[in-house]
């Protein structure tokens, strides 16, 4: 009886040092998050499983280009997924389907090379509030983003998309474009 009394409070010790171990990955290093939706792609399809890195932006503000999960600035119970297009402070123009930024006043256009050929709908002329994003869904046709409800703000951001998880013949890790 005791060593089954024994076996049985290592078995709960286990458990709990597991349980604990994922609550505190889950809640504070990364989270899975799973795709709904078509705004994202064909860089991103519908039931999608991806891993989000909550850490990296405690050390380094997000970049241009970055896939991002945060809280959907209208309800903070949803959750969405698009790309970083525009940079705190800058202005961005969105004319007959061609993005371009004014950084310190001078104009570049990015190069997105991940998009499906189509271009752009709908016309922007913004320049972002300090500490906020201009978001963009990768199927620009489809995507409910900052072109409707406006910019980002930075605290809304849950973390960043670093892996493709499922399904199994995608599985892979992601980085930002070079602009």
């Amino acid at each position: 009886m005791k060593k089954f009394l024994w076996s049985a409070f290592e078995l709960l010790q286990t458990v709990v040092i597991a349980v604990v171990a994922v609550f505190l990955v889950r809640t504070f290093v990364a989270q899975p998050f799973l795709v709904s939706g078509a705004s994202m792609e064909p860089n991103f399809q519908n039931g999608n499983y991806l891993l989000i890195d909550e850490v990296t932006y405690r050390f380094r503000d997000p970049e241009r280009g970055e896939v991002v999960v945060f809280k959907y600035p209208g309800d903070h119970r949803s959750y969405y997924i698009k790309r970083i297009i525009g940079m705190p402070g800058e202005r961005l123009v969105i004319k007959d389907g061609v993005v371009t930024v004014y950084i310190n006043g001078e104009a570049k256009r990015i190069g997105e090379s991940y998009l499906p050929p189509g271009g752009v709908s709908g016309d922007v002329d913004t320049t972002l509030p300090a500490d906020s994003y201009f978001m963009m869904g990768d199927n620009r046709n489809f995507s409910y983003d900052s072109r409707s409800w406006g910019p980002l703000a930075r605290a809304e951001m849950v973390g960043l998309v670093r892996f493709r998880l499922w399904p199994v013949n995608e599985v892979m890790a992601f980085s930002p474009p070079t602009y």
